[in-house]
C-alpha cells in the first residue's frame, strides 16, 4: 500500500438523506479518500442520500455507510458537515445529529462545516466567541448565536475554543476548505 498523507486518519461525514449539496459531499469524500483517509458517511437512515445541485436539481445518490443511531463518533478524528440548505436545516433539528456534533466538540476533535453546514454548529451551541464563515445568509444567525465575528473569507480555521472549527462559504471554496481539513486532521 502506498503511503498517502492521510493514511490512518478517520473522518465522519454527517448528512441527512435528502438535500445535501452534491459537491460539498462528494468532492471532500473523494479527495479525502484519495489522500488515504477512511471516510464514513452517516445519515439519518440507511436509505440512499439524494444530493442536490444548487438546492434544486437532483444530483448523485450516495449509499450511507451507517446511520446516526449506529455510528460511534469516538472512532473518528474529524467531523465534516456539508451544506445544502435542506440538509443543514434538517440536521440542526435532529437531536441525534446534534449529539454527534457536541460529542466531537466536547472531546476537542476538529469539526469542519461548509456553506449552510454551520447551522449545526449554531444549534449545538459551539459558535460563541468564535470566528466563522459560511454561506452569507447565515451571518446573522451566527452573530446572534454569539460568534465573535462572521467573515467573508473562503475558509476560516478557529482553534480558540474547545475544538478547532474549520468553516467555508460555498462549493467555489472547496479546494481551500479541503486543504484546511487536511491540516486540522493531521494536527489532531
Amino acid at each position: 500500500m502506498t503511503d498517502k498523507p492521510l493514511n490512518g486518519h478517520r473522518v465522519l461525514v454527517l448528512v441527512t438523506n435528502y438535500g445535501v449539496e452534491q459537491d460539498e459531499l462528494l468532492v471532500p469524500l473523494r479527495r479525502l479518500r484519495d489522500d488515504g483517509a477512511e471516510v464514513t458517511v452517516a445519515a439519518a437512515s440507511a436509505e440512499p442520500v439524494q444530493t442536490l445541485v444548487g438546492d434544486k436539481d437532483p444530483g448523485e445518490s450516495v449509499d450511507p455507510d451507517t446511520t446516526f443511531d449506529q455510528v460511534d463518533p469516538g472512532e473518528r478524528q474529524l467531523l465534516l458537515i456539508p451544506g445544502g440548505t435542506l440538509n443543514a436545516d434538517q440536521l440542526r433539528l435532529d437531536e441525534k445529529a446534534l449529539a454527534i456534533v457536541r460529542a466531537f466538540a466536547a472531546s476537542g476533535r476538529p469539526i469542519a462545516a461548509i456553506c449552510h453546514g454551520p447551522w449545526a454548529l449554531v444549534e449545538a451551541g459551539l459558535v460563541r466567541g468564535r470566528t466563522l464563515t459560511s454561506y452569507p445568509s447565515l451571518q446573522t444567525d451566527i452573530r446572534n448565536a454569539g460568534a465573535a465575528a462572521w467573515v467573508d473569507e473562503p475558509v476560516v480555521s478557529d482553534s480558540e475554543g474547545p475544538c478547532t472549527l474549520v468553516t467555508s462559504r460555498t462549493p467555489k471554496d472547496l479546494d481551500v476548505f479541503i486543504d484546511a481539513i487536511n491540516k486540522a486532521l493531521v494536527g489532531s
